[in-house]
């Protein structure tokens, strides 16, 4: 994609600081990091998100999250890793290239994920069960 920013940062287009390269996968350093070390990871080929890449990409970048989470946590002291991945615009997606971002957690640290919470109706758990099993 010729105005995808991550394909640029592939292509050497533009800087980043990579963390870790591979024939399949790119880590690099989010430019504007929730916290520091902040790392984002990405298959090589352009996808837009999770439901576009194929599973052999996915399986490569969870590989190589797991060894960066490890990294990451370790070198930054860190108390806790957000490995999260948004999905289209309703999701929080801004960058319309698949990516996982790896997020060091340091206690007290202000990063909320969960904002309010609903609870499910009388019978609604059972009717979501059945539309998501159906489409499995």
């Amino acid at each position: 994609m010729n105005d995808c920013i991550f394909c640029k940062i592939i292509n050497r287009e533009i800087p980043a600081t990579i963390i870790y390269e591979d024939e399949d996968v790119i880590s690099f350093l989010d430019i504007a990091p929730v916290n520091i070390g902040h790392s984002l990871v990405i298959p090589k080929k352009h996808y837009v998100n999770i439901f576009e890449t194929p599973e052999k990409e996915l399986v490569a970048m969870t590989k190589i999250i797991k060894r960066l989470a490890h990294a990451i946590k370790n070198a930054l002291n860190a108390d806790g890793i957000n490995v999260t991945m948004n999905n289209d615009k309703a999701a929080g997606q801004v960058v319309f290239h698949a990516h996982i971002h790896i997020i060091p957690r340091i206690n007290g640290d202000g990063f909320g994920l969960w904002h309010g919470k609903r609870n499910y109706n009388e019978g609604e758990k059972e009717e979501v069960l059945k539309k998501i099993t159906s489409m499995l």
